[in-house]
């Protein structure tokens, strides 16, 4: 899970690299909001194996 997890944090930041260095500011925008589904999702699998490891067996 851990490459997963650092896998779509890499995809985030590239997505924001180029919303920075992109000129239209639409292209700028659809980049930024990759980069924030792209960490949401990283959070949401880190969240739920965090959850997974504190269930007692």
């Amino acid at each position: 899970m851990a490459k997963v997890i650092k896998s779509l944090r890499k995809q985030a930041d590239k997505a924001q690299r180029a919303a920075v260095s992109a000129r239209d500011p639409e292209t700028a925008e659809g980049f930024q909001a990759m980069a924030r589904a792209y960490r949401a999702q990283a959070d949401v699998i880190k969240s739920k194996k965090k959850k997974t490891r504190k269930r007692p067996e």
